[in-house]
């Protein structure tokens, strides 16, 4: 929790003003933020200055596991967060490459289980990942990414937090995550959530203990009408003790996340968190 809080705080102290095209909007923007998420101490990293909200958030990732490309598919895990993007985007509505309502295109968890190879085959990165630790082996390229610039035209959004890269240190997993662009006050809770969550996974169906998750931000950013409320509100707030997660001890494979696994099986311990926030969401 101080980790977030102490961005916060270095975005409003240190932070340069950048004019945001796609939102019409200036940023309060600083470059390069590392955070640390102890999975190994179970501190799971809900913001406790507002209320937070994980449910969403993991049910999004779990989307992204099983390849999901479609809005309804993640709706029916529980989370609205791609209907927007799927249904209310303009350039992707005129896209040819739209099949029709709530379809997403080749985003995120489609590029994750079936990059395409130019002989018109698939490449599944995950089932690659998770073969390969189940087996204790870390080629040090245990790399999954989102991010493939030559089918971005097939999509309705790039991808922001766009890789993971696991790390296997004896008997212990580690992950670090990339992103490339942050909503600090809005988006990061959801992202911090994300990453614990992988990693707590990825460590329980490959037989590991779990160790730290690091996640790099380049571009971290309060919008100009998030910063009153930031500076006056959040900021000013005493936080309280991390809560805890726990994750169903059933999970055991890859193929469970793809099959049977639903928010039923994560569960919040000892969240104490002050009144919500309701800051400005850009889109």
């Amino acid at each position: 929790m101080k980790q977030y809080l102490d961005l916060c705080q270095r975005i409003v102290d240190e932070g340069t003003w950048i004019e945001n095209e796609r939102t019409g909007k200036r940023c309060l923007t600083v470059i390069n933020a590392d955070l640390e998420y102890r999975v190994d101490k179970n501190e799971f990293p809900m913001i406790t200055t507002r209320k937070s909200f994980y449910k969403s958030a993991i049910a999004e990732f779990l989307g992204y596991i099983r390849g999901y490309d479609n809005a309804a598919d993640f709706r029916k895990l529980g989370t609205k967060t791609w209907d927007a993007n799927a249904n209310l985007n303009d350039s992707w509505l005129n896209n040819t490459h739209r099949k029709g309502e709530d379809d997403m295109g080749r985003v995120y968890g489609v590029q994750g289980r079936a990059w395409a190879k130019p002989d018109g085959g698939t490449i599944d990165q995950l089932k690659k990942i998770v073969d390969n630790l189940s087996r204790g082996i870390d080629d040090r390229g245990e790399i999954m990414t989102f991010y493939n610039p030559g089918e971005f035209h097939m999509g309705c959004l790039r991808p922001c937090m766009h890789t993971h890269n696991f790390s296997l240190l004896g008997d212990t997993l580690h992950l670090t995550s990339f992103q490339r662009s942050c909503d600090v006050p809005l988006g990061l809770n959801f992202n911090q959530i994300q990453v614990f969550t992988f990693l707590a996974l990825m460590a329980q169906i490959t037989g590991h203990k779990p160790g730290i998750a690091y996640h790099k931000i380049v571009n971290a950013h309060i919008y100009e009408d998030q910063l009153d409320l930031m500076q006056n509100v959040q900021l000013k707030r005493e936080p309280f003790s991390s809560p805890s997660l726990s994750i169903n001890p059933d999970i055991k494979s890859l193929k469970d996340l793809e099959t049977w696994v639903t928010m039923d099986d994560f569960e919040v311990h000892g969240y104490q968190h002050h009144d919500a926030i309701k800051y400005p969401f850009s889109v």
